[in-house]
């Protein structure tokens, strides 16, 4: 089909990202960008060996003696399609190259504490002046303005303090974050997205603009439903484990051999759901009919199907409820996940060559008719690219 053919290079090919963040949600960024086509150099400390999480392993890939690198496997999880140069911005040749290679770029992302980089000239405020089309992203814990703009942010602290964690555990248990840091995560993804727009309207007006990125506003908006059950209803929403606030049957239940999850979407699939399940007539029963009177017995309910669940093989399970075009499925670890078709399928592990050999990732999940993603760059040592890049009069294009 003619125009079906891909586009090698990506989108965002000639785009230029001065990458002065560390972590996660700032490399998520920067790591999504690249995908994309861009151009990101990664600026590192060379005093305290890079990025910090360099240091956050085991594992950690090995050189070809067999000893620890500075590629943590967390670190390589969001820092592959970015070149590595080693500069120190608190001295005045280091800031200097800071803006030679700013004037060169298209975005400026970092992640210091509001006001942080203004001793070094490097904050926005400084930078608009000089560069009226820089498009300059930050990211900070609680945003550059409020009572909180001076305080440090962490993952931990985002989630306890936007709510995810009352909301995250079992109902006698102690509130509980997610198991990966899912607030930086968010707030990578709602940085790229913020920065994409002012892309757009750098390119329309040559104006740029700084982005203001929060780990605690990204939190607070994906609370979504349930932030917006409280507003609407002024009622403190309670942990229920795997339950949904909302929906019910909507649960993981334990079966003869393991756990199945069961997400029962209307009440039609409930009917269904009882064809396989049992106990006869429950579906036309007054109490579990409809969703909003399954929700007000929810624990009625989970009285008979928890019983009547654990009855069956997690296997009789998805295939009786597979067959029904009931929404469910298995528990699987990450070795399992890994190991899937649907993995290979959708190329979600990646392999890539790195200075230190061979290193398994996981693949981005946009998937382009046109644009596709390309993986150009593997996660590189700190300052491994120091001496090519800052010698040259273009390093973007190096």
């Amino acid at each position: 089909m003619a125009g079906s053919e891909h586009i090698p290079h990506g989108a965002l090919k000639g785009v230029k990202v001065l990458d002065l963040s560390r972590i996660l949600a700032g490399p998520t960024c920067t790591q999504l960008l690249g995908d994309l086509g861009a151009t990101v150099i990664k600026v590192e400390n060379p005093k305290s060996g890079g990025d910090d999480t360099r240091q956050w392993g085991p594992p950690y890939v090995k050189d070809a003696d067999g000893n620890d690198t500075d590629m943590s496997a967390y670190f390589m999880s969001a820092n592959r399609n970015k070149r590595s140069v080693a500069i120190d911005i608190a001295t005045p040749e280091g800031q200097q190259t800071i803006l030679r290679m700013a004037a060169q770029a298209d975005i400026l992302i970092e992640n210091f504490k509001p006001g942080g980089l203004k001793k070094y000239g490097l904050d926005y405020a400084s930078l608009r002046e000089k560069l009226p089309g820089l498009i300059y992203c930050s990211i900070s814990g609680y945003g550059q303005t409020g009572p909180n703009a001076s305080k440090p942010g962490y993952d931990l602290m985002a989630q306890a303090y936007g709510g995810i964690m009352s909301l995250t555990g079992e109902p006698e248990g102690a509130p509980m974050k997610v198991g990966v840091g899912i607030a930086d995560v968010m707030c990578g993804m709602y940085a790229t997205v913020g920065i994409l727009a002012a892309l757009r309207h750098q390119e329309k007006t040559g104006e740029g603009q700084q982005v203001d990125v929060a780990l605690v506003d990204s939190q607070i908006a994906w609370l979504i439903s349930e932030g917006v059950n409280y507003l609407t209803s002024g009622q403190v929403p309670e942990r229920r484990g795997n339950g949904h606030p909302n929906i019910v049957p909507y649960d993981l239940y334990q079966t003869t051999n393991g756990h199945v999850i069961v997400a029962v979407g209307n009440d039609s699939q409930f009917g269904r759901f009882m064809e396989f399940l049992g106990p006869a007539g429950l579906a036309e029963d007054p109490r579990f009919a409809n969703n909003p009177g399954r929700l007000q017995n929810r624990e009625a309910l989970d009285d008979i199907l928890i019983p009547a669940m654990k009855r069956f093989s997690t296997q009789d399970i998805i295939k009786g409820l597979e067959a029904r075009k009931v929404p469910v499925g298995p528990v699987k670890n990450l070795q399992e996940v890994f190991a899937s078709d649907q993995v290979a399928a959708r190329n979600m592990q990646i392999d890539m060559q790195s200075e230190a050999g061979p290193v398994q990732l996981i693949g981005n999940p946009l998937q382009f008719s046109r644009t596709p993603v390309t993986y150009r760059h593997a996660p590189r040592r700190c300052g491994a690219d120091s001496d090519e890049i800052l010698s040259s009069d273009t390093p973007f294009e190096v």
